[in-house]
């Protein structure tokens, strides 16, 4: 495990942010303490029924943020999903 600074951390962010998703680990210090550690994120599992309709060309996505449907589909009590969702958020 690699050991960093805040000021080196923030100084170089992208070098070490590079690092981690390479595999690296780093332990953050202040003042010689250790207070964080950063390390990569596995992909979780549950995206990848997503990820191989993708590939497959079954579905696309751009990168972006989704859109939606038009016309808005209803639920069975006469409700938009999206208020349905908006009022599960709650």
């Amino acid at each position: 495990m690699e050991t960093v600074g805040i000021r080196e951390l923030k100084a170089h962010l992208s070098h070490h942010l590079k690092r981690v998703r390479s595999g690296t680990r780093v332990l953050v210090t202040e003042r010689g303490r250790a207070i964080a550690t950063i390390e990569r994120v596995e992909t979780p599992e549950s995206v990848g029924w997503a990820r191989a309709l993708v590939a497959s060309g079954q579905a696309q996505w751009s990168g972006g943020k989704p859109e939606g449907c038009y016309p808005p589909l209803e639920t069975t009590n006469g409700r938009t999903v999206s208020a349905a969702v908006l009022e599960d958020r709650r």
